[in-house]
């Protein structure tokens, strides 16, 4: 028995388990197998992250996070959550080695995933030219051409920041009208640094180190053109990591799991979430860990709110019926009083 479990091993999840650790919850930090680190993994160097005003590149970043909450006694395992059961006072989560962990408390921390245009050398040269984010990547873009696929409000907004740093801007999209607000719509519309290129889409991908240019077909005729170009940000929409918790966890219209307010409560009491999994707007790696912070901060409350005998055969995530670890004792409202 756990007090706390985090499932997620992003900005919010390494965040959450440092806060955890630090107040000696023991939190276990479920990483992906394939995926730890999330999707800064895939981020080369970032620039807009406080206190690395020299920049860090994505994966050493993810690895500080972990090396901290590491640092503090956070227990990190490398595998994938195939099912929990949320709903009962005590939490189980199975992962794909077959181990079912419990808890009192379980922090979602799963993330977002980028939707990609499945074609070929996305993959390969995503951080050499591929982006899914121009706030993270666009000032390495400066006085180059660039592409952005998309025709929502993300699209536009992704075209019009792009302005800032490229010469010009390409925005593919599939039809011949947009899906974007008005207002968005106008504001790229107005700015002479954009360029539409309408029924288009993205063919293939040309490079070998570094995106050199695209083949655009047309989505009417079937035309197909080369546009040389170094940049291409793909702003088709992403999709919260939500489908572990369908029909225990309440949703957004956006699809992100729902919580009240500016906390990070779900709507089932000792489950909390945060970082992309409830954010369909920031999308930043600086907002998620806030937000990480938020969920380690209501955890913990939820916990101290706990009768003695519920939290203790947590502490030190020993069997139930166990008694505490060794030199601790618990009050009446089951908060941890003294430990050796």
């Amino acid at each position: 028995m756990r007090q706390m479990i985090i499932i997620g091993s992003g900005p919010a999840g390494y965040t959450a388990a440092i806060y955890a650790a630090r107040a000696e919850l023991e939190p276990l930090l479920i990483a992906s197998s394939v995926e730890a680190g999330g999707e800064l993994m895939n981020t080369t160097e970032v620039e807009n992250f406080p206190g690395f005003p020299e920049g860090i590149m994505g994966p050493d970043l993810m690895d500080k996070m972990r090396l901290q909450a590491e640092r503090f006694g956070t227990e990190v395992v490398y595998d994938d959550v195939t099912e929990v059961d949320l709903t009962g006072n005590v939490k189980r989560v199975t992962l794909g080695s077959g181990t079912v962990h419990e808890a009192l408390s379980v922090v979602v921390t799963t993330g977002s995933a980028y939707r990609k245009l499945g074609i070929a050398d996305e993959d390969r040269l995503s951080g050499y030219g591929v982006s899914w984010c121009a706030t993270c990547d666009g000032a390495f873009f400066r006085k180059r051409i660039v592409a952005v696929v998309g025709g929502g409000d993300s699209a536009m907004e992704e075209a019009t920041f792009l302005t800032r740093f490229a010469d010009k801007v390409y925005v593919l999209h599939r039809r011949d009208t947009l899906r974007a607000s008005k207002i968005m719509q106008q504001r790229a519309f107005d700015n002479p640094k954009i360029e539409f290129l309408w029924n288009s889409e993205v063919a293939a991908i040309h490079g070998e180190e570094l995106v050199t240019g695209i083949t655009v077909r047309d989505t009417v005729t079937g035309a197909e053109r080369e546009v040389e170009l170094t940049g291409l940000f793909i702003a088709v929409g992403n999709d919260p990591r939500v489908h572990l918790f369908h029909g225990q966890l309440d949703l957004t219209e956006e699809g992100t799991l729902a919580v009240e307010g500016r906390s990070s409560r779900t709507n089932l009491p000792g489950v909390f979430a945060a970082g992309d999994v409830i954010d369909p707007t920031y999308r930043q790696a600086v907002t998620a860990a806030a937000s990480g912070t938020v969920a380690a901060l209501d955890a913990e409350h939820f916990l101290a709110s706990l009768p003695g005998e519920v939290l203790r055969p947590a502490i030190g995530h020993v069997e139930p019926g166990s008694a505490p670890v060794s030199g601790s004792t618990v009050d009446t409202d089951g908060e941890l009083v003294g430990q050796n």
